[in-house]
C-alpha cells in the first residue's frame, strides 16, 4: 500500500469535509479517491468518516489521527524536499581537491565561498596531485577537483583553464640573484628541484621539455615539494627550484636567505582548471568551481590562459633522465 498516499487523500476528505472537493484538490476522480479511503480504513481495522448522503464527517477515531496524518505529511514533504536538495548538488557532501601548493589563505576562502554560496553543504577537501584526483574522479570517489595542465581529461568536464606564471628560486650565493630576471639559459649548472613526475607526468615532461628548449638543461634533477625541504636543498647543494610568486616572494623577491626572481618572457606556467565527471554536474560542483576561480584570480594573481593552449598530452619529454 502506498501508505503516504493514502494518508494525503485522508487529510484532504478530513480538511474539506466532501469528497468531491478533496478528488478536485488532489487532481483525481472521485471514485479512486473513495476506494482509496476504504483500503485505509480496512489496512487500520478503524473507521475514519462517517458518510451520509448530505455529509462527510470524521469519526472519533480519525478526529485523534488527523494531526498525526498532517504531521506524517509535513515530514514526508521535508524528506523528499530535502531528497531533491541533495540530488541537485544544493546540499548534502561535496567530495573536492586542491592540489599542493596552493597557501593557506586561499584555500580558506574557497572554504567560506562556498559557505556563502552553498549554505548547509558539506565539504570533504583533500590535498591531491594530478594523477591522484584524476583516478578518484574516474572511480567516482572525488566529485570535483583542480587538475594541472595538460593531462588526461577524458570523461571530465573543464572550468576556464587558468595560467599563473613561475619565477625561479635562487641559492643566495648564485650570481644570477643580481638579475631583475633570470633566461632559462643562464640556469645551466643548477640543478633543478622539481615536484615527483608520477604527481603529474605530462606537466613534468612539458616543464623539462621548455627548459631544453629553452637552453637549460639540469644535470640532475632532485624531486621535492614541500616549502622547508626545498629551501634546505637550496641552502646545500647548487640547485634552484620553479615556483609562482606570492606571499613568499615578496614584490622585491627577497625572502631571508632565499632570491625569487621572474623568467625572462615567462616560459613556465602552472595551467590549472576545475574538473569533475561530465555526469556529476550539479549545483555543488558549479559552486565549487566558480569559488576556486573567483579566489584564485584574487588572491594568487592567475589570469586566463590567453592565448589558450592545448589540453591533450603530447609525447614524452626531449629531455631524458
Amino acid at each position: 500500500m502506498d501508505i503516504v498516499g493514502h494518508v494525503r487523500c485522508f487529510v484532504a476528505v478530513a480538511e474539506e469535509r466532501h469528497f468531491g472537493r478533496a478528488a478536485v484538490r488532489l487532481g483525481m476522480a472521485q471514485p479512486p479517491l473513495s476506494q482509496r479511503i476504504q483500503r485505509l480504513e480496512k489496512e487500520l481495522g478503524l473507521r475514519l468518516f462517517e458518510r451520509t448522503s448530505r455529509s462527510v464527517t470524521l469519526t472519533q477515531g480519525g478526529t485523534l489521527l488527523l494531526d498525526d496524518a498532517r504531521a506524517l505529511l509535513a515530514r514526508t514533504d521535508t524528506f523528499l524536499a530535502g531528497a531533491a536538495r541533495i540530488r541537485d548538488g544544493h546540499s548534502g557532501l561535496l567530495r573536492a581537491a586542491l592540489p599542493s601548493g596552493i597557501a593557506g589563505e586561499p584555500v580558506a576562502e574557497i572554504l567560506a565561498a562556498l559557505d556563502r554560496y552553498q549554505p548547509g553543504l558539506e565539504v570533504e577537501l583533500h590535498e591531491l596531485s594530478t594523477t591522484e584526483q584524476l583516478a578518484r574522479l574516474a572511480s567516482h570517489e572525488l566529485d570535483t577537483g583542480l587538475i594541472h595542465h595538460p593531462c588526461n581529461t577524458t570523461g571530465l568536464e573543464l572550468g576556464p583553464v587558468l595560467r599563473r606564471e613561475l619565477g625561479v628560486l635562487l641559492p643566495p650565493a648564485s650570481p644570477l640573484a643580481a638579475r631583475e630576471e633570470v633566461p632559462l639559459s643562464a640556469l645551466t649548472g643548477h640543478d633543478l628541484i622539481l615536484f615527483p613526475r608520477a604527481d603529474a607526468p605530462a606537466l613534468y615532461d612539458e616543464l623539462l621539455t621548455t627548459c631544453t628548449r629553452g637552453g637549460y638543461t639540469p644535470g640532475t634533477v632532485r624531486h621535492g615539494q614541500g616549502d622547508n625541504f626545498v629551501r634546505g636543498l637550496l641552502h646545500s647543494v647548487n640547485a634552484i627550484a620553479f615556483t609562482p610568486p606570492g606571499p613568499a616572494q615578496p614584490a622585491d623577491g627577497r625572502v631571508p636567505g632565499i632570491v625569487w626572481r621572474p623568467l625572462a618572457g615567462a616560459p613556465l606556467a602552472w595551467r590549472f582548471s576545475a574538473a569533475w565527471p561530465k555526469d556529476r554536474d550539479s549545483a555543488a560542483v558549479t559552486a565549487f568551481a566558480d569559488a576556486a576561480l573567483n579566489v584564485l584570480r584574487n588572491t594568487t594573481g592567475v589570469s586566463a590562459d590567453q592565448p589558450p593552449r592545448p589540453l591533450h598530452l603530447r609525447p614524452a619529454s626531449e629531455y631524458w633522465l
